[in-house]
């Protein structure tokens, strides 16, 4: 059962719930049918703005844990950005108004985004013998930025890591339902992970009761669901047509954005997940926002996630999965087929 009286759980919930709202807000003040594809200020808005929200609401729960996150203000400070960082202040002030009385400057917001930049881990809680961060919380203000701006699928995700672990992992999806259904219109979902504790989920606005998660029970390659991104860049969709093929799976792919994946898996609504390397970047590592509090959320719901050699995720090398190569997620029964059809197309 989920502890909810625990500090550091209670603070995943309710963090990754303001910084929805807030990102919601955004997205519904700014992106508009008007805008072009090619214009990205909205996100870039809701990103500044949703990390400097957690980073503030961090300093002030537990200021001595660093923070690692996606976005520096040095951008926000060069010339020619004074308009964005207007926006991502004003945002920010309204996102804090009822807890703080204090008028919410633009150099405060940029201090803020900044204290997510620990991976020089400066002043941070270390362990001194391997010079690596021991706890830390990590945020992906918003992950799947197109989801985000074509009005689809999007996740903010917030995990804290102990001692290399992830220990807790919250995803706020805006625009899932229960967790496994696209909802555009709905309350959105709220999915928390504790260790030892299961996968829980909820609607944004906490007026649903909490629903654990379980991954399905499939086990014949042939029926599962493989969620696949909508965006190319990172991965090799030529090769997972190889993979499918060579698992022998005939259900159609699920296409969706973001870590909202992890959820879907988590509720029993897909049976796998893979990021191979692309051809175009074959030394790409992923970094640790993207998966940390999906890959909880996932084994939580007794799932299994690993690299695509099979290995666990190394949460120890800073802000990237330097020692990891890909991504497989699975719902733990299909894993070990998928590692040795990975092998059999050379992935």
């Amino acid at each position: 059962m989920l502890d909810l009286n625990d500090s550091a759980i209670q603070f995943a919930i309710q963090t990754t719930r303001r910084a929805v709202q807030l990102v919601r807000q955004v997205q519904a003040d700014l992106v508009t049918p008007a805008l072009t594809k090619e214009d990205r200020s909205p996100v870039t808005v809701a990103d500044f703005a949703c990390q400097a929200l957690v980073a503030k609401l961090l300093a002030d729960a537990f200021p001595s844990t660093p923070l690692i996150a996606e976005e520096s203000a040095s951008a926000l400070q060069k010339p020619g950005a004074e308009q964005t960082l207007e926006l991502v202040t004003s945002f920010v002030q309204r996102a804090l108004v009822a807890s703080a009385p204090q008028a919410v400057t633009a150099q405060l917001v940029c201090a803020w985004i900044d204290r997510g930049q620990a991976a020089s881990f400066t002043g941070a809680v270390k362990d001194a013998a391997n010079d690596r961060l021991d706890r830390f919380w990590t945020l992906d203000p918003i992950d799947g930025t197109k989801g985000f701006l074509r009005g689809d699928q999007y996740a903010v995700a917030l995990a804290f890591v102990q001692n290399g672990v992830v220990q807790i992992g919250a995803l706020g999806c805006p625009d899932l339902v229960n967790a496994d259904t696209p909802d555009h219109s709905g309350p959105g979902s709220l999915v928390i992970a504790a260790r030892g504790q299961g996968s829980w989920c909820t609607t944004i606005d906490g007026a649903a009761e909490w629903k654990q998660l379980h991954v399905s029970a499939r086990a014949n390659p042939a029926e599962a669901r493989v969620l696949r991104s909508f965006e190319s860049g990172h991965t090799n969709v030529d090769q997972i047509g190889l993979f499918a093929q060579a698992m022998g799976v005939q259900a159609k792919p699920v296409l969706m954005d973001s870590q909202a994946k992890y959820a879907v898996l988590a509720a029993g609504a897909g049976e796998m997940l893979l990021r191979l390397l692309s051809p175009s970047m074959p030394d790409y590592r992923e970094k640790i926002w993207d998966h940390a509090a999906g890959a909880l959320v996932l084994s939580e719901a007794g799932g299994r996630i690993s690299d695509l050699d099979g290995k666990p995720f190394d949460f120890t090398a800073g802000r990237a999965l330097l020692h990891n190569r890909g991504v497989l997620a699975s719902n733990g029964t299909l894993h070990a087929p998928a590692l040795a059809a990975l092998q059999q197309i050379g992935a």
